[in-house]
């Protein structure tokens, strides 16, 4: 053999040990970063004697695309007045956790943000949704929320409108809030790009009819979630959040253990242990898939104990003056996106309304799930009359729960296989909400059979009264005759 050859022979097979030596050393390195992390987190859980019982905080962890925006607005607001309601923290940039006298924090910070509060007085609750819907709709989002800025000419102008908006107002605008800052940038510009492509191009392209296929008009799915941006933000999203590993953590080794679960898959089940450890510990667990259960579990579960807490002679819960909060926005980052034109203008006012402040003081479970029912119907058809003007902007595509149906097997098994540690989390979400919904349901009954027991008791009683009142009568009358028939 040539002495040439042999050299690069000796070469590459040394070059295959170090790098087998580097990669050997780099995953022993990446397994010791995650399993220190696991073990800290489970030791600095919290202890909770009871986590039945709402605490004096609560924090709504808001999983992006799961719900949580109704739950906000025809729920809590309708529950809290705003005087009780947290700063919220939204990219780390107003929360104010020295804020006295402050009950409810929602926001799309990661499980993290806990390390900000009273740990011991808070209850966290969530909901979580099925993972493959969830990557459709933050797809779908991104997009519809980027479309909104193609009314400007060209990316240049969309940006700095939105920069001069943003320094103009106090509150606080989608491109402000994780993840949405990070994903709606990405499809503004791609959107620009591909129609200053379809300008230069003219009609010489083929049309697609698969929504999710359009590439003339917006990202491919398929190409959106094989981008880096998503694997980092969007992938395995509820259970880096609820494990408080995203790229938003307050947790100064978030990015390390997240990129070293990301490139070896094996380290998930640490991760996986910690979210689903702290998932038991909530005091609610919703699914987006059984929107009616979860809102009624929600509000017997929460809500009932919250009107109770609120309704108790406390001087903690005194409201305090409502300028505290005048430099907060009450936009949820759902609606606080940057309106471009009139017609969303006026959707973003309808929704702003329909949120409300707390109602009433006393109102009852059944009073706040009335007013939920209204408050969603209307946050509903708010939320189409947006999505069909941004949509316009980039028509054909138009995202439908039909549509989704074409989109190729193939697609949905690299989003499943994108999204292991969320369908892992989920099925464990499931089984932790149905065991809660039959608990619920049990309290429910027992409520009812006391109410029951309780009105059989009473009518036994008016029964016994009624008769020894019959018996009194008899013979009250008895005796007025015989003294009658003696005094004739």
């Amino acid at each position: 053999m040539d002495p040439a050859l042999k050299l690069c022979v000796l070469l590459l097979i040394l070059l295959g040990l170090v790098n087998g030596c580097f990669a050997r050393n780099d995953f022993g390195h990446c397994e010791s970063v995650v399993t220190s992390w696991a073990r800290s987190s489970l030791d600095e859980e919290m202890r909770t004697e009871d986590k039945h019982t709402l605490r004096d905080l609560l924090f709504f962890l808001h999983v992006p695309r799961t719900g949580g925006r109704t739950y906000f607005h025809c729920f809590l607001k309708k529950l809290y007045p705003s005087s009780l309601e947290c700063p919220r923290s939204y990219d780390k940039l107003r929360f104010d956790p020295s804020k006295p006298k402050c009950r409810l924090l929602v926001t799309h910070d990661d499980y993290s943000m806990t390390s900000k509060l009273p740990r011991e007085r808070t209850s966290v609750v969530t909901i979580l949704r099925d993972p493959v819907d969830r990557v459709f709709s933050t797809y779908e989002f991104s997009i519809e929320v980027a479309a909104r800025f193609l009314v400007h000419p060209n990316l240049t102008s969309a940006t700095k409108m939105a920069l001069r908006l943003s320094s103009k107002t106090k509150g606080v605008s989608t491109l402000d809030i994780w993840p949405w800052k990070y994903l709606v940038p990405w499809m503004r510009e791609d959107l620009f790009a591909r129609r200053d492509a379809r300008y230069s191009r003219g009609q010489d392209f083929i049309e697609s009819n698969d929504s999710y296929d359009m590439e003339y008009f917006a990202m491919p799915l398929q190409e959106y979630i094989n981008h880096l941006v998503a694997v980092d933000v969007v992938h395995n999203g509820a259970t880096f959040q609820v494990a408080g590993l995203t790229n938003n953590s307050y947790i100064a080794e978030a990015h390390e253990v997240r990129h070293c679960v990301q490139k070896y898959k094996t380290l998930g089940k640490y991760v996986l242990q910690v979210a689903k450890k702290r998932l038991d510990d909530m005091l609610y667990v919703g699914l987006t898939e059984e929107h009616r259960e979860s809102a009624t579990m929600f509000a017997n579960v929460v809500g009932a104990q919250v009107i109770s807490q609120l309704n108790t002679p406390n001087t903690s819960l005194e409201t305090t003056d409502n300028t505290e909060r005048s430099s907060f926005s009450d936009s949820d980052p759902d609606s606080s996106e940057h309106q471009n034109s009139t017609s969303d203008r006026g959707a973003s006012e309808v929704t702003s309304s329909e949120g409300g402040e707390a109602t009433e003081s006393k109102m009852t479970v059944g009073e706040l799930m009335d007013a939920y029912e209204v408050c969603i119907s209307n946050l509903r058809k708010a939320q189409s009359r947006r999505r069909i003007s941004s949509l316009k902007r980039i028509s054909p595509v138009n995202f439908t729960k039909e549509a989704r149906l074409q989109v190729p097997e193939e697609v949905l098994h690299e989003i499943r296989s994108l999204n292991d540690l969320d369908l892992e989390l989920y099925e464990y979400a499931r089984a932790i909400f149905y065991k809660q919904h039959k608990t619920s349901l049990l309290i429910t009954e027992e409520s009812w059979d006391m109410s029951s027991g309780s009105f059989g008791l009473w009518r036994v009683v008016t029964l016994a009264i009624t008769f020894v009142f019959l018996i009194f009568l008899f013979l009250l009358i008895v005796h007025v005759r015989r003294r009658t028939s003696k005094v004739k």
